[in-house]
């Protein structure tokens, strides 16, 4: 691969990781394993039986943590420690060939990571309002078949996954800073009622 679907194929699992990251670990280990994409020299960590086993039994507990309204949230708070670094470690293991560490593509990688989770954690609250518990198993099932589909897209396609991803994330923040204006205008407009007073 050239250096633009290395990096595009970087910013696209960053993306992914910051969604579900040991998900993403591990779909690119066993991608690895399997012979469908070629392994820079930074990624070979992720075929490591022990990276597979932990990854795929972390994968599993946050399947069934992301489903249960409350703990999902709590779960997304915590592995923001998580996300992020495993983005920016993805985007520089996947940009360099050699397995040299690059900066640049860390940086991009754990940004874009951040703004995926961001963007997750701050939907995943909204819904967590709603009291019934069909809205939250929807968005978990939702970002689970995403997850996996990206990361087929970003396996063979991997400049098209990244800007469908970006694309993704620029439309996301429009509505959520649009529906933050809307929110605030409403509650600015809102009457005080006796006991504000």
């Amino acid at each position: 691969m050239t250096d633009a679907p290395l990096f595009a194929l970087g910013l696209a699992l960053a993306c992914l990781a910051g969604v579900r990251a040991y998900l993403t670990v591990f779909g690119v280990g066993v991608a690895a394993l399997l012979g469908w994409m070629p392994v820079p020299a930074g990624l070979e960590v992720v075929t490591s039986p022990w990276v597979l086993g932990t990854a795929g039994a972390l994968a599993l507990v946050e399947f069934a943590a992301d489903k249960i309204p409350g703990v999902d949230s709590a779960w997304d708070l915590v592995n923001t420690l998580a996300r992020v670094p495993v983005g920016a470690f993805l985007a520089s293991a996947a940009f360099s060939p050699t397995g040299e560490w690059s900066a640049v593509a860390a940086l991009a990688g754990g940004a874009a990571a951040l703004a995926t989770h961001s963007v997750k954690s701050g939907a995943r609250v909204a819904i967590n309002a709603s009291p019934e518990p069909v809205s939250n198993w929807v968005a978990s099932g939702t970002e689970d078949a995403a997850v996996v589909g990206g990361l087929g897209l970003a396996l063979f396609a991997p400049v098209v996954a990244a800007t469908v991803m970006l694309g993704t994330l620029a439309l996301a923040a429009y509505v959520g800073w649009h529906l933050w204006g809307l929110w605030s205008t409403r509650r600015a407009r809102k009457p005080l009622s006796a006991s504000q007073v």
